[in-house]
Order: C-alpha cells, then structure tokens, then sequence
C-alpha cells in the first residue's frame, strides 16, 4: 500500500492547519470506524480562494486539496458515502510510466499504429504550475457543478488519488496507483496538478501544454492509453489539436 505523507494522521494534519477551513467531517473508507480516515470532505463548497491557500500551505501541511463532484444523480457517492478502497491501492513509484502508457495503447482499441513513446518534456516551470493550478481551481468552482473541498494527506498531489482510494478508473485500471504513476510524469514534463476528482472523473491543470499539433499528437496518444474514453469519437488527430495550448485536461472513465 502506498505510504502517504509521514508520521502525522490526516486528523492531525488537519488540527495543525493554520488555514481556516469550513465545516466539514473526516471520511473512512465504508464510513468504517475501525479504518483511519482518508479524505477530510467539507460540508458546503468552498469559498473563492480557499483552494489556492491550501494548495500554498501543502510543502508545509502535507495536505493536497482537492475539488469534490458527485456521481450525476446522488449527491453522497463517492465522497460521502465512503465508496473509498485505499487498501486496493499500490505504490506509484512502483510503477513505470512508459510501460503503463505501451501496455494500456498496446491493449486499446482506439490506439492505433506503434506506440509513439512518452512526449518530451516541455520544462514547465512551478511557479507557474501554481499559478496555473489556482486559476483552473477557480474556473471549476465557478461552473454550474456540485462541488466540495477535499484534504488528503499526500507528498504530492499526483498521489491524491491514491492515498484517497479513489477508484474512478475501475474499467480501466483496479489500481489508482498506476493512474498516480502517470499524473507524476505529467507533473515532471508539463507541469500538471490534479485539481479535481468526480466519481470517474479527473480534472488537471497543465502549466506547458503542447504549443503545436505535433507535439499535441505524442500527448494525445498517451490520453488514448491513459483513458481511451477521453477521444468521444473524435479521430487522434482532431483531439490532439483541441490540446494546443489547452491549460487544463479532463478525462472521464466509462
């Protein structure tokens, strides 16, 4: 299992936060008292602004927040309900990313031609990987879905989902693991930060995004391995180009 941010619990972590935080209540995973909390899930939304200072106080707090959506329909599942399975999860470090991204295209029915290899690295810089997180944190709040704040005590926030137990890629992959182990490439080469989960839903920030349709065909094809239904029926060539110089990625699992 992976080992989430050392020595304090995330109850801890959360008393010994400086930032205010709304109401809100610990979550188990089964809302099990027997199993340490997981995830820190406010009542409400959060406020205008209050991600961008979480997101700020991390190196210090161990905490990475996150934007909270429902499954469409139930407003409780996942996050409420504790439809959470941290012990399902491995460690992403134990994980190449390469070997995920040829193995899932290799196995893809939209994957087309011999594996491109993994993008290079666009040489994102983090300053500007805050700044393009905190503006992405805010577009989400402002659109018209439910949304809730979320702390999970993780290292960095590729690992978010992991430490959560989130397990949105089920169809794709029963380890979220595998999953952080590609957000961490993403974080290394484009500067991506996870802002936000739903109940199979995935939403970044990207601080380098591909500046041509060339460089956009090599990322689009690790979107297709990533997360086959993230084309919707487009060719690979229509949604790469819909990534040129696209700050934030979304995909969602069937």
């Amino acid at each position: 299992m992976l080992v989430t941010a050392k020595r304090l619990t995330l109850p801890a972590r959360v008393k010994a936060l400086t930032v205010p935080l709304p109401a809100g209540k610990h979550i188990r995973p089964d809302l099990d008292d027997d199993e340490p909390a997981v995830l820190w899930l406010s009542k409400t939304a959060p406020p205008p602004g209050l991600w961008e200072e979480l997101r700020a106080a991390h190196p210090t707090s161990g905490l990475w927040p996150l934007l909270l959506t429902p499954l469409e329909g139930d407003a409780a599942r996942p996050w409420v309900e504790g439809e959470l399975v941290p012990d399902d999860m491995s460690d992403p470090a134990s994980h190449d990313p390469a070997d995920l991204l040829s193995s899932w295209w290799a196995g893809s029915e939209t994957g087309g031609g011999a594996w491109p290899g993994l993008a290079p690295a666009a040489g994102p810089d983090e300053a500007a990987a805050d700044a393009t997180a905190d503006r992405e944190a805010a577009a989400l709040l402002a659109s018209r879905r439910q949304w809730r704040l979320g702390l999970v005590a993780a290292g960095r926030g590729a690992d978010a989902p992991t430490v959560a137990g989130w397990d949105g890629p089920a169809n794709h992959t029963g380890d979220t693991a595998e999953i952080s182990a590609v957000l961490r490439s993403w974080e290394d080469r484009f500067g991506a930060r996870v802002v936000g989960l739903g109940y199979a839903e995935l939403f970044l920030s990207v601080a380098a995004p591909p500046a041509t349709v060339d460089e956009a065909l090599r990322i689009g094809a690790e979107h297709v391995a990533f997360c086959p239904d993230t084309l919707n029926d487009l060719p690979l060539d229509a949604y790469a180009a819909g990534l040129v110089d696209l700050p934030a990625w979304h995909f969602w699992w069937d």
